[in-house]
């Protein structure tokens, strides 16, 4: 083929350090179209950013050329700093260090933009990290508990 194609969708999840509920109904819109500019940035697409105040969860299309893993440290580390930029009280701020990345199908796209729209109501009945070891579950992850959370 002389031509590389690639059409990969990720959903990607990851918390604020310890779960901490830092972010503020006030800045989470603000931060979601920080974070859609940062992936935009890097040739890919954002379908969707949103979440709690513990955590936010990525609908991303990967360019042909892209990684998940760089792609969400440069997400981390630039927003990271521009949070600690925009209140005295997010002057400590930090993203756990991991995070969670999923593959979707096309098909399968709708149903995550409306889960990541409906993330306030969801997490009034269900914990992030009930919510994260239900994806594990789902996509059949082996982990360790002890090394799950920071």
């Amino acid at each position: 083929m002389a031509q590389s194609l690639a059409f990969l969708l990720v959903h990607v999840i990851f918390s604020t350090k310890d779960r901490v509920p830092v972010l503020d109904v006030d800045v989470r819109p603000d931060l979601y179209a920080y974070l859609a500019t940062v992936i935009r940035n890097n040739q890919c697409e954002c379908f969707r950013v949103g979440g709690v105040g513990d955590h936010v969860h990525l609908a991303i299309r990967l360019s042909r050329t892209a990684n998940v893993s760089d792609l969400v440290a440069e997400l981390k580390a630039s927003s990271s700093k521009w949070l600690k930029s925009q209140s005295p009280k997010l002057t400590k701020f930090a993203w756990q260090r991991g995070y969670g990345a999923f593959s979707v199908g096309p098909s399968d796209l709708n149903a995550l933009i409306h889960y990541i729209d409906t993330q306030e109501s969801h997490h009034k009945k269900q914990t992030f990290q009930d919510e994260f070891r239900a994806f594990l579950g789902k996509y059949r992850m082996e982990f360790d508990e002890r090394y799950l959370w920071d």
